[in-house]
């Protein structure tokens, strides 16, 4: 990815945003008055407002030294998202079970890491790719795989086993992961609301791929 800082957006702060996935949808209505509906995106993308974070000084201070490091909208950074960064459902922790990944063919070896939404035909599947370090782990049919028996490419999400699975044999995930996002405007609006208190009103965030 051009342009790209591996540092974390503050993590206290993204959790205190707001925000969620975005989909496309171009909607023409016909004279009859039914609907076409054209997906213009093949993948959601997830907007945040980071400004709901920021809750004292020090993090208005923190922000514009992230913001200026970042060179505003020109790198993009890691960012966690505060609602979906697991494989699971909130509040729990990751199980190597938790996501499919691929099947077995007795020769392949790399898998990239996925998380379903939905189930069957209906399922939206979306890759991976900053994979948080040492919360990822692995089973082939169940059982969980010692961690020397796998690596993890943490910028691209790709998992490499170091035996290939038998044919048919179901590789499936866990993990902790954060997006790929850069800052949505060309300038922060800064006050101070108390002595000891600042305010940032909005700080746009918007996920971006590789």
């Amino acid at each position: 990815m051009e342009s790209f800082h591996h540092v974390q957006f503050p993590t206290a702060i993204s959790f205190g945003a707001t925000g969620g996935p975005e989909r496309r949808v171009e909607i023409v209505t016909m004279t009859s008055g039914r609907e076409q509906r054209n997906l213009r995106q093949s993948r959601s993308r997830r907007r945040f407002d980071a400004g709901t974070g920021v809750r004292a000084l020090d993090d208005l201070s923190e922000i514009v030294a992230f913001f200026e490091a970042r060179r505003g909208a020109f790198h993009a950074f890691r960012f966690r998202d505060p609602f979906d960064h697991r494989s699971c459902g909130p509040g729990v922790e990751p199980l190597a079970t938790d996501q499919v990944i691929g099947l077995g063919d007795g020769e392949r070896t790399q898998f990239r890491l996925t998380k379903a939404y939905g189930r069957d035909a209906d399922a939206y599947l979306r890759d991976i790719t900053l994979p948080v370090v040492g919360s990822v782990s692995v089973a082939v049919d169940g059982f969980a795989l010692d961690p020397i028996g796998f690596s993890v490419d943490e910028l691209s999400g790709t998992v490499t086993l170091a035996q290939p699975p038998a044919a048919n044999a179901v590789v499936s995930a866990g993990f902790l992961f954060d997006l790929a996002a850069r800052f949505d405007a060309d300038r922060l609006e800064v006050s101070l609301s108390t002595f000891k208190a600042g305010q940032i009103p909005t700080i746009p965030i918007v996920e971006v791929f590789a």
